[in-house]
């Protein structure tokens, strides 16, 4: 009888744990059970903990002499201090030596997408950089180079067929580009994207990372980000994902894209070759081609442009760039902060090489933190649905100024700018109810019919009371 029941017990035990092995799998993503190929309807969200967050890049080699995430790791307090909520991580793969730029290689030239650049420490330095990152309360998402990897990437001897070929039946770099140090990749076959979205999940399982900014996100077929979004979606909820692509249909899978055009706009309204009105434009136009819960990014600068088109200072000029970094941070979108921007940063950082950032006296940190605080503090600068109305305002001086107002529930936020070289005075007509006080800028002080003077270049942004 005890044996009987024993073997019971032991047939009982075994469907349990089948049962949870069933379930589990469910649970879980399954690679083997989709068709990698095919687009789905997936419906991803934004994570609720991004809704009032900023996102600040950072260039590991460049970012101390060291150049690891160890040395990194100790600018963390400095950082939340700062207001800091997202922390991208350049990419933190090894760089291969094949065909390789300068000493050190481009980042974007991947060697192994699950190992770490031994220049900058082992998986072990990087966990420990999250898991510090985590208790000060920041999230960390790595960027992730999907469209193509080095020439001696451990893939590319055992899956050639992963590989994208001319003619001949030869591996040939990203079509249209000077990418001379990488291989393309094809995503035609279905093995390549189910080992790319395991390699993605790889670093979200054991090092606990927050998401991935995806590397020209736009070169790879929807229907791949689709998938990958939902396994890791599966796998830690409230994940997010930025994809370097300004199309509306890549928000399918991705929570924020690039606002290129506003960056355009901006270099071209620092160099006079636009005006105002072109902000007008820009942002009907935003509203035409986005939905509401299409989440922007806004720059003056990152890795890209600081190296290959020069810092914002050498794009904007010195007397623009405080104006231009608060305008991001109060229309509608999240702002991006790059390594070294809290120095002043005025030097194009040399991409291939090492070349490290000279901090000094962190001369714009405060106003960036009085930005990343008044974004934090404000709801009417939370970002999509969370965040205000954005109502330009009309004034005297269209061509020069811009004035516009963000109002959610009783915050209201203010902000006016001359964006041109001259002093400029303009009254505005639209009425502006409610008592403010000046948080940034210039003096001013709001009443009815009151006609504003603003230095060039100048800006003030004012907070209801």
């Amino acid at each position: 009888m005890r044996k009987y029941v024993y073997s019971i017990a032991i047939v009982i035990v075994l469907a349990l744990s089948l049962t949870d092995i069933f379930m589990s799998s469910c649970k879980s993503h399954s690679l083997k059970s989709e068709n990698l190929m095919d687009s789905i309807d997936y419906k991803k969200s934004m994570p609720e903990w991004a809704k009032d967050c900023n996102i600040y890049e950072v260039n590991t080699r460049q970012y101390t002499p060291e150049g690891t995430f160890a040395a990194f790791q100790k600018e963390l307090p400095r950082l939340k201090a700062m207001g800091v909520d997202i922390i991208w991580m350049m990419p933190i793969n090894p760089i291969g030596e094949k065909n390789r730029k300068g000493k050190l290689g481009s980042y974007y030239a991947v060697k192994d997408y699950t190992a770490i650049n031994p220049e900058y420490g082992t998986e072990v330095d990087f966990k420990n950089l999250v898991t510090e990152a985590h208790k000060l309360g920041m999230h960390v998402i790595i960027d992730w180079v999907a469209n193509h990897t080095s020439w001696d990437n451990v893939w590319i001897k055992p899956h050639s067929d992963w590989y994208t070929k001319d003619s001949l039946g030869n591996i040939i770099m990203p079509k249209g580009t000077d990418w001379e140090d990488t291989a393309d990749l094809n995503y035609d076959n279905p093995e390549l994207r189910k080992a790319m979205i395991v390699a993605m999940k790889y670093w979200v399982k054991n090092t606990d990372i927050d998401g991935f900014r995806c590397d020209v996100a736009f070169m790879i077929p929807i229907s791949f980000w689709q998938h990958a979004r939902k396994a890791i979606d599966e796998l830690k909820q409230n994940c997010f994902f930025l994809a370097e692509a300004g199309e509306p249909v890549i928000h399918q899978a991705f929570d924020m894209t690039y606002d290129w055009p506003l960056k355009d706009t901006i270099n071209a309204i620092a160099k006079g070759k636009m005006n105002v009105t072109s902000l007008v434009k820009h942002f009907a136009d935003e509203n035409k081609k986005f939905k509401p819960e299409d989440l922007r990014m806004q720059f003056i600068t990152n890795h890209d442009l600081n190296t290959w088109d020069g810092s914002e200072y050498e794009r904007l000029g010195d007397k623009a760039v405080d104006a231009f970094n608060v305008f991001i941070y109060t229309v509608p979108g999240m702002p991006l902060t790059y390594t070294g921007q809290e120095a002043g940063l005025k030097k194009r950082l040399k991409f291939f090489d090492k070349d490290t950032i000279a901090f000094g006296t962190f001369e714009r940190q405060e106003l960036l933190t009085k930005l990343n605080q008044l974004k934090k503090n404000n709801k009417a600068l939370w970002n999509l649905s969370y965040g205000g109305d954005f109502t330009i305002l009309k004034n005297s001086n269209p061509e020069s100024v811009f004035a516009f107002l963000r109002t959610k529930e009783n915050n209201k936020v203010l902000s006016l700018f001359n964006f041109s070289n001259k002093e400029q005075m303009f009254k505005v007509s639209d009425e502006i109810s409610g008592n403010f006080s000046i948080y940034l800028g210039e003096k001013i002080s709001i009443s009815k019919n009151a006609e504003y003077k603003l230095k060039p270049w100048g800006y003030a942004v004012l907070v209801a009371n």
